[in-house]
């Protein structure tokens, strides 16, 4: 069977980046990529915090989050059509990342301080859970439950979508308030963001050792992609929950 059959709902996984041949002998490591997505975590953490001294100390932070988001999205395209480049754009993702989970945090913890922190917990032990429900196969990545991680994904990213639109109308979405409806798809969300990471660990899992080494950045970028939502959806349903409670 042939490995390019395995497929993920990260873009950053998709078989278009992995079909780089190479005549190095240098290949990917988990600890190739652990190291990178550890200095990539580590930008993202320092631009986060010096965001929130900034919104600290008065100043408005929002061109931040916008310049952050729109910047990354940018990044990520380029990525997607220059994957070569990945070694040098991958910590400029990290560091637009880094400003937009700033501003969009601080904007969160100006009300409820404690709220980034508790979901930077919430994160780091569904990040390890998943990992180890991997590890020890007690969920088994099969091909429907891919199809099923695969189909949540993009639904969520169309309604996602939609709802950004009708915002340019004065449309306000039900997915943007505290009702229940609102709330049972941030869990949702929160589930699929987690089960991809999921996918993202057997993806890696199979191409260990025969890809070549410059695709650990790519790699980085797949695990920085899905945990950046996870966490944003995570704080995002922790939000609502303590404006509700």
């Amino acid at each position: 069977m042939r490995l390019t059959n395995y497929k993920t709902s990260n873009p950053a996984f998709t078989d278009f980046f992995w079909n780089t041949r190479s005549d190095s002998d240098r290949k990917m490591s988990v600890f190739g990529i652990f190291l990178k997505s550890m200095f990539c975590i580590l930008i993202i953490a320092g631009l986060t915090a010096f965001v929130w001294k900034l919104h600290s100390e008065g100043q408005n932070v929002r061109w931040f989050t916008l310049g952050g988001m729109i910047s990354a999205i940018i990044i990520s395209i380029v990525i997607s059509v220059r994957k070569h480049w990945a070694p040098f754009l991958v910590p400029l993702y990290a560091i637009a990342k880094g400003f937009f989970l700033g501003g969009f945090s601080a904007y969160i913890k100006t009300k409820f301080p404690e709220l980034p922190f508790q979901a930077i917990g919430v994160t780091i032990v569904t990040f390890f859970t998943v990992l180890i429900l991997y590890q020890t196969r007690m969920i088994v990545v099969t091909k429907k439950l891919r199809s099923v991680i695969i189909t949540s994904a993009v639904s969520i990213f169309v309604v996602y979508i939609i709802s950004w639109i009708l915002s340019f109308f004065g449309i306000r979405s039900f997915i943007w308030g505290t009702s229940w409806v609102a709330i049972v798809f941030n869990v949702i969300a929160c589930i699929v963001a987690s089960f991809t990471l999921l996918l993202d660990f057997d993806f890696i899992e199979r191409r260990k050792n025969k890809a070549p080494k410059s695709l650990e950045w790519l790699a980085t970028w797949g695990l920085l992609v899905s945990l950046v939502w996870l966490y944003t959806e995570i704080l995002r349903l922790m939000r609502k929950l303590a404006i509700r409670f």
